[in-house]
């Protein structure tokens, strides 16, 4: 089954929160991601799981190392309690510069890191739940006292799923040894490169994991162009293709430009970025490269195109919210229509 989430736009703040994860859940998504940028994205999740009755809503990534695993587990319990279970916490690690001077926070080795913060929120959340002695030691995190006054108890909800943003092989690894599931980055989303690289590498850490745990879910965080009509797909690709030659300017995503030999574009959008060159990123970045790693389609031959790419190779994936609402209600059939064709895909 191929599920479809939608996600916020990062500007969407805490008062309009609450009316776009209605629109959503009336539109038939199954579940919504929230940003963590320039706004909180657990406060964003609160909302919009307080606005709904069955819409699941994750964060995509809430910014791990500058918050305690102790805070965010009190507040993802709550949103998991609150919610009868419809909550994930998806984490990612930031950039070091980020960490070190914009939240003024301890920056971890990313993969190390995120596996004791992983263990952390467990062992807290097994505390939680049966009341026995918090005794998690680490080397970046010790958590050994949580008298019964601080402990809010068991909730009648499952365990709050933990996913990660991930892009390098140790951090797919650990995905594959100790997460529930992984976001993958718009830049590695396109077949070849989750054939080849994605699935592969959390296979390294299957090995590694609870034999009685599910399988990591892929969570394919795909950018689409898609409308009514040719000319909104049209509009809509050129938004992309501005937004994934910027993307592509950064070193971190190379990788998948160089496993299609497309190496020396990136070379390419870099310097254009350390030149300030912005207006000409787009023109680089080929139809050819833009068709790998977006999906084009109008409404109604959107479900076979997402179908045929998708399904049987990840879990989820994003599908960008109308613009205009006066197209929901197509947007709604075709999400419909995806769901149909995936079941006769799997059958």
């Amino acid at each position: 089954m191929l599920e479809i989430f939608a996600s916020t736009p990062e500007n969407l703040g805490l008062r309009d929160i609450g009316a776009f994860a209605r629109r959503v859940e009336t539109m038939g998504y199954d579940g919504l991601f929230v940003s963590d940028a320039i706004h909180d994205g657990l406060l964003l999740a609160g909302q919009a799981l307080a606005s709904t009755t069955r819409l699941k809503v994750g964060t995509s990534v809430l910014v791990a190392f500058p918050r305690s695993p102790m805070n965010v587990a009190l507040a993802c319990w709550d949103l998991q309690g609150m919610s009868g279970g419809r909550f994930e916490l998806g984490l990612g690690t930031q950039i070091k510069q980020n960490i070190e001077e914009r939240y003024s926070a301890r920056w971890l080795p990313p993969a190390a890191g995120m596996r004791e913060y992983l263990g952390a929120l467990q062992a807290i959340f097994h505390s939680f739940r049966t009341g026995e002695r918090l005794n998690f030691v680490g080397e970046h995190y010790q958590f050994t006292r949580l008298q019964p006054f601080f402990n809010p108890g068991p909730i009648e909800a499952p365990d709050v799923p933990l996913m990660l943003g991930a892009v390098g092989p140790m951090m797919l690894k650990l995905v594959g040894s100790t997460a529930d599931g992984i976001h993958t980055h718009p830049t590695n989303t396109s077949v070849r490169y989750l054939q080849e690289v994605i699935h592969p590498q959390i296979a390294n850490g299957l090995a590694e994991r609870d034999p009685a745990r599910k399988r990591p879910l892929i969570s394919a965080s795909q950018f689409v162009a898609t409308g009514p009509d040719a000319a909104t797909v049209a509009k809509e690709r050129e938004r992309f293709r501005d937004m994934l030659a910027f993307l592509f300017s950064t070193p971190a995503y190379r990788a998948s430009l160089e496993l299609f030999g497309w190496g020396e574009v990136g070379d390419a959008l870099q310097q254009l970025t350390r030149n300030k060159q912005w207006a000409d990123m787009p023109g680089i970045f080929t139809d050819e490269i833009l068709d790998t790693f977006l999906v084009s389609a109008e409404y109604g031959s959107l479900p076979q195109a997402m179908v045929s790419r998708f399904n049987g190779l990840v879990d989820r994936v994003t599908l960008t919210v109308p613009n205009d609402p006066a197209n929901d209600q197509e947007c709604a059939q075709a999400i419909n229509a995806i769901r149909d064709e995936a079941r006769r895909g799997d059958s």
